[in-house]
């Protein structure tokens, strides 16, 4: 199997940003963006997706989050698409539903380079942390944007932030991990009628 690794560098006026991704690893994570939660919600991601995940971010935190919540999925989502290259052999698809107590969230991931996202999630609160739950919101679309992937969250219960968003990222994880597997019927072709998936 071919290593599916990418190494991608942001650095802006806002955010400077280094991340090193493998997708065939076994979940170790090491993230720190300076958003407590934040690094959380993309160790659980990491950990419950198998991938490999060194995460580092400078931001400009004395504006406020944004910048680096956005710019973090940005950077993580631009590793996924260079890592999985012409994206012959994918499953393509994958869902996963995860619960947390209460909470319970389903997401369905297409590896289609198209990028989109709906996410449905229904918050309590502003906050969750230092992490504005809109920005958690953001960030999952802004992933889904340089990952290129067709990206499909509901929430089906829950009534604790903390937990709907872990329910959430895990269910990313889950989903991503499935449509990332390699199929061996299918060695070296693209998964698709028209022959790409990368234009």
């Amino acid at each position: 199997m071919s290593e599916r690794r990418a190494t991608v560098t942001r650095d802006t006026a806002e955010t400077r940003i280094h991340v090193e991704l493998d997708v065939d690893g076994t979940g170790e994570a090491r993230v720190g963006t300076g958003v407590g939660f934040y690094d959380h919600m993309l160790e659980a991601f990491a950990k419950h997706g198998r991938f490999d995940l060194h995460l580092t971010c400078e931001g400009d935190l004395h504006v406020d989050e944004h910048h680096t919540m956005e710019d973090c999925a940005l950077a993580l989502g631009a590793a996924f698409d260079k890592a999985l290259g012409d994206r012959a052999s994918l499953v393509r698809m994958g869902d996963a539903t995860v619960p947390l107590d209460e909470a319970l969230v389903h997401a369905v991931v297409d590896v289609s380079g198209r990028p989109y996202a709906a996410v449905g999630l229904t918050w309590v609160g502003e906050r969750v942390g230092e992490a504005t739950t809109q920005m958690l919101t953001h960030a999952l679309h802004s992933l889904a944007q340089t990952a290129r992937i067709t990206l499909h969250v509901r929430q089906l219960a829950g009534a604790n932030d903390h937990h709907i968003a872990e329910a959430a990222f895990k269910a990313l994880g889950r989903a991503l991990d499935a449509a990332t597997q390699l199929d061996p019927r299918i060695a070296g072709e693209v998964p698709s009628t028209k022959g790409t998936l990368t234009t």
